[in-house]
């Protein structure tokens, strides 16, 4: 039976009536889909823009006394103000320890190409840290770790103030590329050159070589796996990765681990290797170290920071699977050039140091 016209009007009606605002809304969100397309609309996409460390535009950074300018960090201590225990004197931030200035040019590779980054260090800082006590002591007589005493060099509050400026020097050479100031970072570590310090301590009644805080690697550079590690992670962690510490107790050799996807991790941790003792790529932990000696024990993972992760398919990833593969002596096509082009794109060397 066919239903009269004047009901079937109502109906309508009474539906439009009870929907009145789902339709209004999705009419609304259609029209500005259109706008979007038909005239490329800033509310879809304009991207809001930031200096390298994620501070917006004409804002000042978390970090004191930095402020985003035109997409630099530059220092503008009489608008963000000064971190405690330092001075202002015009737009710095100024601490005692700021004595006897030295210029370093900091090597690094980056695409197969050598560069530098001037940067400036005090010895004020350097023999502020030389005489810290090493040792580390609780109440409750529970003994200190390897862990304890990494994460107590690294967290050092005054060496945090002098190092930062390094890291505002990555961000703004590659604002807009986190993974390029990790690969900057990586590879101006791995530069230091190797070596241990000249000082010894007193450990438990046996003289042992003195461990250099992170800012007296950089202010020497140089250092040995441990201390060049801990450099890396101080680095990494300022400029927002996840780091672990890797230590291989069997083999007595440090390195350092970044976050990235699960798959391309450093024996399903979640954390890419990375050494530092000289120039080698990103996940690449099949190296042979002076000796003879690899890495084949089950590493202790000391936590430093859980921050961001590398993001899929880096071509890192690809290169050191081919760079295992020549070290297997599998088949490779074009192998010697193949190794070649990776030893000049990341400046490879012929021997690591183990410990």
């Amino acid at each position: 039976m066919k239903m009269p016209s004047k009901l079937k009007k109502e109906r309508v009606i009474s539906f439009l009536r009870r929907h009145e605002f789902s339709i209004s809304l999705a009419c609304f969100l259609i029209f500005l889909v259109l706008i979007a397309i038909f005239f490329g609309s800033p509310i879809v996409t304009e991207k809001l823009q930031t200096c390298g460390d994620g501070t917006f535009y004409n804002i000042c950074s978390v970090a004191k006394p930095y402020y985003c300018a035109e997409g630099s960090l530059i220092e503008k201590a009489s608008v963000c103000g000064c971190l405690e225990s330092t001075e202002r004197i015009g737009d710095s931030c100024i601490t005692d320890l700021q004595a006897e200035p030295k210029s370093l040019a900091l090597k690094y590779i980056f695409d197969g190409e050598e560069k530098t980054l001037n940067f400036t260090v005090y010895r004020g800082l350097a023999d502020h840290l030389s005489v810290l006590p090493q040792g580390i002591s609780y109440v409750n007589g529970q003994k200190p770790s390897r862990a304890d005493f990494s994460l107590k060099k690294i967290n050092e509050e005054e060496q945090s103030k002098l190092l930062l400026p390094l890291v505002v020097e990555m961000q703004n050479l590659y604002p807009d590329d986190k993974v390029d100031q990790a690969r900057i970072a990586i590879s101006l570590v791995q530069n230091l050159q190797y070596g241990f310090s000249n000082k010894t301590e007193n450990f438990f009644g046996n003289k042992v070589n003195y461990s250099r805080y992170p800012y007296e690697v950089l202010y020497e550079s140089q250092g040995i796996c441990g201390e060049k590690s801990e450099l890396l992670a101080f680095l990494l962690r300022k400029i927002g990765y996840g780091v672990v510490l890797f230590y291989n107790q069997e083999e007595n050799h440090e390195s350092s681990g970044i976050k990235c996807p699960i798959e391309e991790s450093y024996r399903g941790t979640g954390y890419c290797f990375v050494e530092t003792t000289g120039p080698s790529i990103i996940t690449d932990d099949s190296i042979e170290y002076v000796g003879g000696i690899k890495l084949e024990s089950e590493p202790e993972i000391i936590f430093i920071f859980d921050g961001e992760s590398l993001p899929e398919n880096l071509p890192e990833y690809k290169d050191a699977e081919t760079m295992k593969r020549i070290r297997q002596g599998k088949f490779v096509l074009f192998a010697s050039s193949k190794l070649e082009n990776l030893k000049e794109k990341y400046g490879l060397v012929e021997e690591y140091n183990p410990a």
